[in-house]
């Protein structure tokens, strides 16, 4: 079959995916081709700093992830805990690690203070507040951290120009089917992004698991109680630090998480959630995706022309590039183990991408934490609030 001048058209456009996957790859390269660890004059660098955990219900593994920040190679710090009330069931696993670790200097806060939407950044914009330290490194509760994370990812902000510092995660062991589909989620398409915006803009985010920065950058946008009724409290912060003007750091070094999702429900609605805030945040960024889903456009050119060829040459390219993102973020740049099992599960993670972008188009909602919020105008508001006269 001779292809018409509209099937050659159809074709190229088919192809452009591939050519973003070639900028994952180049920009992955020239990322992790950076030292991760703190130079001698960041080393010198070591300001007193508030360790800020804002707490709500017990994570698996809690006092493993918990006690991992007290074991900090730092001169000085303290690890500040905010819990919503005395019957928090993590309230244990805090007094244990005060009696395990009496060199540490711990402290808890009880409630924010606030009525806020986002329960987590009015515990955060309290922890801000009552921090002893000008220094802030704020951190999920469900993250592990080696003893140099401190020191690493305080280093930049011995540059006047950085305003604020984060890295990347990693999962600390996957033992499911759904753990195993998240982490290839994570390394060929939340990363890949990531590290095409560091090469094409720079960064002008943050990520959650951590963010280390100043009290002063904070309050230069107006903290984080301008941004608590608001989703992805994360990139916000990261974004209004630099929008004053100031660099955001994205360090080639990573901490660990422990899942907190056993199903694929649990995964569908974790992605569902941050792909519809994105469609919020970045409209047109959002709908620019579409040319970065490769496995649908590879289907698509074996439907309009079906060969051999055809289907060898798309999906062939379409899956050595899937596969070297995988390894070159994952394998070479974040150290992680990559068994050959895990790639057989790069078609099923993007075909439920796919789906799931589809599915966002028609969804002003999220479900976190097991409830439902609308978002207007930006903001997080929970379902069963009526809509403004």
């Amino acid at each position: 079959m001779i292809p018409t001048p509209w099937i050659c058209i159809f074709l190229a456009l088919a192809a452009i995916p591939f050519i973003y996957y070639g900028i994952v790859l180049y920009s992955s390269f020239r990322f992790f081709q950076r030292a991760p660890g703190p130079t001698s004059s960041g080393r010198a660098f070591a300001p007193a700093i508030s360790n800020l955990k804002p707490i709500r219900g017990l994570d698996p593994e809690a006092y493993d992830n918990l006690a991992s920040f007290c074991r900090q190679d730092y001169p000085e710090y303290e690890v500040l805990f905010c819990v919503g009330d005395a019957d928090d069931p993590t309230l244990p696993v805090v007094d244990k690690l005060v009696a395990d670790f009496p060199e540490c200097e711990i402290r808890v806060l009880f409630g924010s203070g606030r009525n806020a939407t986002n329960d987590k950044v009015a515990k955060l914009a309290r922890l801000v507040s009552e921090a002893q330290h000008e220094i802030v490194v704020i951190s999920d509760s469900d993250v592990r951290v080696q003893p140099d994370y401190l020191r690493t990812v305080v280093a930049p902000l011995a540059d006047p120009q950085v305003g604020a510092v984060t890295c990347f995660y990693v999962p600390t062991h996957e033992t499911t089917l759904v753990q195993n589909l998240q982490s290839v989620g994570m390394l060929a398409d939340f990363y890949a992004g990531i590290l095409v915006a560091w090469q094409l803009e720079g960064v002008k985010f943050a990520l959650g698991p951590t963010i280390a920065t100043s009290r002063t950058r904070l309050s230069e946008f107006g903290g984080y109680q301008a941004i608590e009724n608001r989703p992805a409290d994360d990139l916000l912060v990261g974004r209004l630090i630099a929008d004053q003007g100031y660099r955001v750091e994205l360090l080639p070094y990573s901490v660990s998480t422990v899942a907190d999702y056993q199903t694929f429900r649990d995964l569908f609605h974790k992605r569902l959630r941050w792909i519809v805030v994105m469609r919020h945040m970045r409209p047109w960024g959002h709908l620019g995706l579409i040319f970065t889903h490769g496995l649908p456009w590879c289907l698509a050119a074996i439907a309009v022309l079906p060969s051999l060829p055809v289907a060898a040459g798309y999906l062939g390219t379409y899956f050595l590039c899937r596969a070297g993102i995988i390894w070159m973020i994952g394998g070479r740049g974040l150290k992680q183990s990559i068994p050959w099992k895990k790639l057989v599960l790069i078609p099923v993670w993007d075909a439920m991408a796919f789906v799931i972008w589809l599915i966002s188009f028609g969804r002003n909602s999220i479900r976190w934490r097991d409830n439902d919020y609308s978002i207007r105008d930006g903001m997080l508001v929970p379902v069963d609030t009526p809509e403004p006269d």
